[in-house]
């Protein structure tokens, strides 16, 4: 926006599944449809099962992929990520449909 990067997405692919791995935006572009535009590209590529992990207190970020078929399918107490905060593992399935 205005020369300015408001956001990205980052994916991979390991083991049969793909991989959300880096969903960001800038803060005051929050709720400006950019990481529904961001993740909706994301996903239309992807013809496997879709996973991510965030943390289990970010109650933004768990709607938000909520709302587009994720479900939380385990809880882990944080000793397996870098900031050690409790997260949760998000699964969509390959025939989900995208919402907004």
């Amino acid at each position: 926006m205005d020369g300015v990067t408001s956001g990205f997405v980052a994916t991979s692919y390991a083991d049969g599944c793909s991989w959300i791995d880096q969903l960001y935006l800038q803060p005051n572009t929050v709720g400006q449809g950019i990481g529904a535009a961001l993740l909706t590209h994301a996903l239309a590529d992807i013809k496997a099962q879709v996973r991510l992990h965030t943390f289990q207190a970010n109650h933004g970020a768990r709607r938000f992929y909520e709302r587009f078929g994720f479900m939380a399918i385990a809880f882990g107490d944080g000793s397996s990520n870098e900031e050690h905060c409790p997260d949760v593992l998000y699964e969509r399935g390959r025939n989900q449909l995208t919402t907004s």
